[in-house]
């Protein structure tokens, strides 16, 4: 389940998010796999949620191992807003 305010960060493959979901997982940050919102589209059909107070550490792990996603969303109370996103 995604609550206000959670980050859900979209990969392009599965190869891609299982690898991201690993190095997060590796670095003790509460993380969680889900299937991607049917609100959002993706390739890999999985994604990976966690708290706003997680948002800098993480984005600092992904961006390190050059593994970012392609599409970044923030929940609110009226859907998914875009927070970043590959182009």
């Amino acid at each position: 389940m995604v609550r206000d305010n959670d980050y859900v960060a979209v990969f392009h493959s599965v190869h891609r998010v299982m690898k991201a979901e690993k190095l997060l997982k590796r670095e003790k940050l509460d993380i969680l796999l889900i299937p991607t919102p049917r609100q959002l589209t993706s390739d890999c059909g999985l994604a990976i949620r966690y708290d706003a107070d997680l948002h800098a550490r993480v984005d600092v792990v992904l961006t390190t191992e050059n593994l970012q996603p392609i599409e970044l969303y923030r929940k609110t109370a009226t859907g998914f807003e875009l927070v970043a996103g590959i182009a």
